[in-house]
């Protein structure tokens, strides 16, 4: 495998589990140091013993990224314990479903808190640290649900669209500068998280067909090396692209 990242260090929010675990072990095979981010303690000692076995460094900081404070803790850490901060992936994500008549204040606060507000912050504390560096890749990770529209999962679309749009905003604030800002939307991934079906018992299957797809869901592998990819110098013309990974379901 390629050392695309050898001398560098990439915090992954998410990394406890799913898509976040695999992308952290994909940097760190590629020779990253890694800061893994999560609520999961026990998840991020389990990947940090992984990656540790891989002969690469690893630090962690479990926490709620919902909050402000904590996500600039979290790159402060970061950069005092690993001594860098060269590649932020903002993997973490909530994912819920059902009638919109269902969908509770605590289901909108979770959603947007973690996949919106996380993502944010994360971006917030970063970027100056980057910029004053002179160098810095960020991947924010959204969704198919937020390029289409798709039933039953309004929450979690609506939040996904907002990181979209947060990454091209960003991309255009700084495109004067040498950070690049890009999102990987992907399709179906068989992780923990979409295990849980959204769907309401009574649903409406010629509602939910057109963003089914034909193929079968994506490994977390293969998004963690899309993510790669894209946080590489080889994506080195990539800033401000939304690039989907959903085995052609946007495509049509």
């Amino acid at each position: 495998m390629d050392r695309r990242f050898e001398g560098r260090t990439a915090l992954v929010t998410g990394a406890a589990s799913g898509m976040g675990r695999a992308t952290a072990l994909r940097l760190a095979q590629e020779g990253a140091s890694v800061f893994g981010v999560d609520v999961n303690a026990d998840g991020l000692g389990k990947v940090g013993s992984e990656i540790e076995a891989l002969g690469a460094r690893f630090g962690s900081r479990a926490t709620d990224i919902r909050s402000r404070e904590e996500c600039h803790a979290a790159v402060e850490a970061c950069t005092q314990e690993l001594g860098a901060l060269d590649v932020l992936t903002n993997v973490a994500g909530v994912l819920r479903g059902g009638h919109l008549s269902d969908v509770t204040e605590a289901d909108y606060e979770l959603v947007f808190g973690v996949n919106v507000a996380g993502t944010y912050w994360m971006c917030q504390a970063a970027v100056p640290r980057m910029v004053d560096a002179g160098r810095g890749s960020i991947v924010n990770v959204a969704s198919n649900a937020g390029l289409m529209g798709t039933a039953y999962t309004t929450l979690y679309s609506a939040s996904k669209a907002a990181v979209v749009n947060l990454t091209r905003s960003l991309a255009m604030e700084f495109v004067k500068t040498p950070l690049r800002i890009n999102c990987v939307a992907p399709g179906g991934v068989d992780t923990p998280m979409t295990q849980v079906s959204p769907l309401p018992e009574d649903v409406d299957w010629k509602l939910v067909q057109p963003y089914m797809g034909f193929r079968p869901m994506a490994d977390p592998a293969d998004l963690a090396a899309v993510i790669a990819f894209v946080a590489s110098d080889e994506a080195r013309q990539l800033h401000g692209s939304i690039v989907s990974a959903d085995s052609g379901l946007t495509a049509g």
